[in-house]
């Protein structure tokens, strides 16, 4: 915990309904959280990531476990809010009328935006020529710093799947970044391969 209190003492508050203990669990995840739902193509991964913190704030006082346990538990909402975002927009296609909408929410530093703005899109672009499994045990080994078991919780599938979605992912990654060729435009993320 970046508070430097013990991790069970914030829980045991958080579990009492104490805010401050809310707040350091929210503090600390939300901004991986939202980075996994924004980098796998969530259309509002603001809200996928409320959604997300929503189910965890309702379910933690059920909660049993350490700090890993409870990172794993919060990326397999985050993972789950996801799908169902798929599921739901699949079934019910959205438009965008105004091209503003799709932009970066800037922090007031247009250079420091600028720079986020620009490595936010190369990892998009990279991120985007992955296979949708392969993105999301990246995702979360890198950016959840998840182990390969929690991500296989996470992911509904074995540890020896992961294992393989991630050396693919690796390779593919490897080959893109070594080629000196300017990457064609990435395809979209929808979620659907």
């Amino acid at each position: 915990m970046r508070t430097g209190l013990p991790f069970d003492d914030v829980l045991a508050a958080a579990q009492a309904g104490a805010a401050w203990a809310f707040e350091v669990f929210y503090r600390d995840l939300s901004p991986v959280v939202t980075g996994y739902l924004r980098l796998h193509g969530a259309a509002d991964p603001d809200d996928l990531a409320s959604e997300t913190f929503l189910q965890v704030f309702t379910g933690l006082p059920g909660f049993r476990g350490d700090e890993d346990g409870l990172r794993a538990w919060v990326f397999t909402i985050a993972h789950r809010r996801l799908v169902d975002d798929r599921r739901r927009r699949s079934r019910r296609p959205e438009t965008v009328d105004d091209p503003g909408d799709l932009a970066v929410h800037a922090g007031g530093d247009v250079e420091d935006d600028a720079l986020a703005r620009l490595g936010a899109e190369e990892v998009r672009r990279l991120c985007a020529h992955l296979s949708d499994d392969q993105r999301a045990v990246l995702l979360l080994r890198i950016l959840a710093d998840l182990t390969v078991e929690q991500v296989a919780e996470v992911m509904g599938r074995s540890v020896g799947s992961v294992k393989q979605l991630q050396r693919r992912g690796l390779r593919a990654l490897k080959k893109i970044l070594a080629d000196p060729v300017p990457l064609p435009a990435a395809p979209a993320m929808t979620g659907t391969r």
